[in-house]
C-alpha cells in the first residue's frame, strides 16, 4: 500500500470517526433536551401546587377563622376583665 493511499484511507476513517461522533452528540443532545422539558413542565406544575398551597394555608391561618373555630369547635371565649389576672415577673 502506498504512502498516498494509507494516507487517504487514515482520512477517511478519520471522517467516518467525527461523523459518527456528531450523530453521537446530537443524539445525546436531543436526549438532554427531553429530559429538560419533562423537568420544565414539572417545576411549572409544582409551582402551581406551591401557590395553591400558599393561598390554602393564608385561608387557613385568617384570624377570624381561627377565633371562629375556637368558638364553635371548643367552646372558647374572651376572658371578662374579673377572670384577667397581670403578672409581673421580675
Amino acid at each position: 500500500m502506498s504512502p498516498r493511499n494509507f494516507g487517504f484511507a487514515l482520512l477517511v476513517l478519520a471522517v467516518m470517526a467525527c461523523a459518527l461522533g456528531v450523530v453521537y452528540q446530537r443524539h445525546h443532545h436531543r436526549q438532554l433536551f427531553i429530559e429538560l422539558s419533562r423537568l420544565e413542565n414539572q417545576r411549572d406544575e409544582l409551582n402551581v401546587e406551591f401557590g395553591r398551597l400558599q393561598l390554602e394555608l393564608a385561608t387557613m391561618t385568617a384570624t377570624d377563622r381561627i377565633e371562629q373555630l375556637a368558638v364553635s369547635r371548643l367552646g372558647m371565649r374572651l376572658a371578662q376583665p374579673e377572670e384577667q389576672r397581670v403578672v409581673v415577673l421580675q
